[in-house]
């Protein structure tokens, strides 16, 4: 096998241990697995089915090798694999030619071997297999590593739940909020986002050529099939489909790649205000014994972490936002071009992995600076002038705004400035006395509790 410096992908490369677990379902060999898992599963299926007479049901001995076989499925067999198909140009009749070839030497499976692949077209085999790949993936890899995103930034928020901070609405100083409640909006968008990414019902049909069952009704006129091969389908975790061509739509897969491309658009949102963040000195990162943050600049501590994250979020939603639209289009009762597009799925995810694994290190780096944050919370009083003119409107102080807006707008308040201002105002001595004691720090509103419910 080339070395990962070889590669010419960054996956396999530079990137590769850190997208290693989706290698068992998206690599080649996985791929041939998962369709070898189908075509077993269906031969069982078929033989179980006391209307099917030439078949009889399998014993556990020869359940369990069939189990085996894919168990045990190694990298030579996908090699023998893909040297029958160099001949056959056909990637799926490749794995049914290599299967008989294993089942041949099993007496009992010898008179059942041309049901191997029966009634069936490729794509009977490959959307299950797809189907199947991209559940598990979703299930034990993407989901997992996207939950975890979620938990640190709820520890984050939690954390930082009191810390005040300077909102900066279109760039500008703005009402404050505090750290905690920045962050946690971005764990309530993800956490929201996971969930329409686990919701998605992943379908699968095995109906033949055209999706019409021609083949199983001309060998079985009498059976119903599609009573069997919707069971067939429930029973591999997947929904049925009843309604196809030849190709599974693939409209479920769409809406599962649009989903994950939304949630990486709030993760690219995030990377991009912690980005912003640490810019304006709100918070430092954890130094690393041994790292450089430049070649020639030996002070910086760079965020390459949140930016890493960026390149790789806008790399995989290229790929989500043009798969989500190509796949649900087949031309007629189907065209190849879906096949070579539905190979970079695995790509996809695996620069969405990691996007999640480099914003997680950043995170992990993150330190809060309340002295910097308490700091440009002082240099901006101008940001009380919306709870005074508030205040005064609760009152009946004729040209709220107005007035605010004539000694603020564009413009630096002090303390002092806005302590005058307030001393004059013709309100409650209550009020006149609440507003002397606001600061920009603790005018947070309920910040502090919406970042601990998170």
């Amino acid at each position: 096998m080339p070395s990962p410096l070889a590669a010419l992908s960054p996956l396999d490369g530079r990137y590769a241990r850190t997208v290693d677990a989706l290698r068992g379902y998206f690599s080649e060999q996985a791929l041939i697995r998962y369709r070898l898992r189908i075509e077993l599963a269906w031969l069982e299926a078929l033989a179980a089915e006391r209307a099917i007479r030439e078949l009889k049901p399998f014993s556990r001995a020869t359940k369990a090798a069939f189990g085996r076989l894919v168990d045990d499925f190694s990298e030579r067999d996908a090699e023998h694999i893909k040297n029958i198909e160099a001949e056959t140009n056909h990637d799926v009749k490749a794995i049914e030619y290599w299967l008989k070839s294993k089942l041949a030497t099993n007496r009992e499976v010898q008179r059942s071997i041309e049901f191997v692949h029966f009634a069936c077209t490729s794509e009977d085999v490959n959307n299950l297999a797809y189907a199947r790949m991209i559940a598990d993936a979703r299930d034990k890899v993407m989901l997992p590593e996207l939950d975890r995103v979620v938990a640190a930034l709820r520890e984050l928020a939690r954390r930082h739940a009191a810390l005040p901070m300077l909102s900066r609405t279109h760039g500008q100083a703005a009402t404050p909020t505090t750290v905690g409640k920045e962050l946690a909006n971005f764990a309530h968008r993800l956490r929201r986002a996971r969930e329409r990414i686990a919701g998605v019902a992943i379908l699968g049909k095995v109906n033949g050529a055209v999706g019409n069952y021609n083949a199983h009704l001309m060998a079985y006129p009498a059976f119903d099939w599609e009573r069997f091969c919707r069971r067939f389908v429930e029973r591999l975790g997947l929904e049925f489909n009843a309604y196809t061509t030849q190709i599974e739509p693939h409209d479920w897969l769409a809406e599962l790649l649009d989903a994950y491309a939304r949630a990486n658009s709030v993760l690219l949102d995030l990377d991009r205000d912690a980005w912003g963040y640490i810019s304006l000195g709100y918070f430092t990162q954890k130094l690393r014994k041994g790292e450089v943050g430049s070649s020639t600049m030996p002070h910086k501590v760079n965020p390459i972490d949140f930016e890493n994250s960026e390149g790789n979020v806008g790399v995989a939603n290229a790929l989500l936002r043009h798969l989500a639209d190509k796949l649900p289009v087949s031309r007629w009762q189907r065209d190849l071009s879906d096949s070579t597009a539905q190979r970079n799925v695995g790509s996809a995810l695996g620069h969405t992995l990691l996007a999640y694994a480099a914003c997680l290190r950043g995170l992990d780096k993150l330190e809060a600076d309340p002295l910097r944050l308490a700091a440009d919370l002082e240099s901006n009083w101008e940001v009380l002038a919306e709870a005074v003119q508030q205040v005064m409107r609760r009152h009946g102080v004729p040209g709220a705004y107005e007035r605010l807006k004539a000694i603020s707008r564009g413009k630096r308040l002090d303390r002092g400035q806005l302590a005058a201002f307030v001393r004059k105002l013709p309100i409650p001595a209550a009020a006149k006395k609440r507003l002397l004691a606001l600061t920009p720090a603790t005018y947070t509103g309920l910040a502090a509790e919406l970042a601990r419910r998170v």
